[in-house]
Parts: C-alpha cells; sequence; structure tokens
C-alpha cells in the first residue's frame, strides 16, 4: 500500500478549488482509461494572469490531490510561468509521491496545460495545430504488484 505524505493527506481530505467555473476562460481535460483518472481545469484570465483555477477529478485520492495542489500553484502566475509547472514540480510540493503514482502528477500538469492553451486558441494567440497532444501515461497506471488497482 502507497505511503502518502501529510501533505497529500492534507489535499486529498480538504481539496482546494473543487468546482467549475461558470465561462471558464479555458478549459483542460485529461484522462487515463486505464488507472481511470479523469480531470478537468477550469480557469480565468486576467491580463495573461491566472486569477482563479477550478476542477473536477474522478480519480483516486493522489489525483485529486494533484490537482487540487496544481490549482493552488497556478493561481496567480502569469500563463507563461503556469505552462511551466511540471509533473515533477507539482510531485515536489506534495512532498513526494508514491512511483506507482506518479503518473497523476502528469495527468495534473497537463490538465492546465490543456485549458491554457484553450485560451489560447480562443483569443486567437495559438491555432489548433500547435495544441499539446495528450501523453500516453496509460503504462504508468500500475500498482506496486503491476497491475492496475
Amino acid at each position: 500500500m502507497p505511503v502518502y505524505s501529510q501533505v497529500v493527506m492534507d489535499h486529498f481530505m480538504r481539496p482546494r478549488n473543487v468546482g467549475e467555473i461558470e465561462n471558464a476562460d479555458g478549459i483542460g481535460e485529461v484522462g487515463n482509461p486505464v488507472c481511470g483518472d479523469m480531470m478537468t481545469f477550469y480557469i480565468k484570465v486576467e491580463n495573461d494572469v491566472i486569477t482563479d483555477v477550478k476542477f473536477k477529478t474522478f480519480g483516486c485520492g493522489a489525483a485529486i490531490a494533484v490537482s487540487s495542489m496544481a490549482s493552488e500553484m497556478a493561481k496567480g502566475l502569469t500563463l507563461e510561468e503556469a505552462l511551466k509547472m511540471t509533473p515533477a514540480s507539482v510531485a515536489a510540493k506534495l512532498e513526494g509521491l508514491p512511483q506507482n503514482k506518479f503518473h497523476c502528477s502528469n495527468l495534473g500538469a497537463q490538465a492546465l496545460r490543456k485549458a491554457i492553451e484553450d485560451y489560447l486558441v480562443k483569443q486567437g494567440r495559438m491555432d489548433k495545430k500547435d495544441v499539446t497532444p495528450e501523453e500516453d501515461e496509460h503504462a504508468a497506471c500500475e500498482t506496486e504488484e503491476g497491475k492496475e488497482a
């Protein structure tokens, strides 16, 4: 059974920014059908600064904690700064994730990136063909025994 940090447990038990933003400026959706984790991020942007972030996540405790932490990290960042957020930076803020749950941090960073890219496309500042393809993280969705939980 994975051992989670106090920070992970806090963000799982008391997730921040849960919900949906009506008339969101950008929406990013990612999912992994192998492990069942699904994340949707909603952002509000003013003057290229993320002023609000909400999320809906269907998944394990680590996925919920990652979504909560990524949403907290993104608030107040410029779009450029937020695009630099990495799975490793999310996991570090959570004080680590078990190896078999690290893929959740990939999904959190991807969902945020997709929300930002959606905003940029809507603003005519990015072409749809330049949107980052969803990475294949399915192989990472394994338990310690090597099978999906």
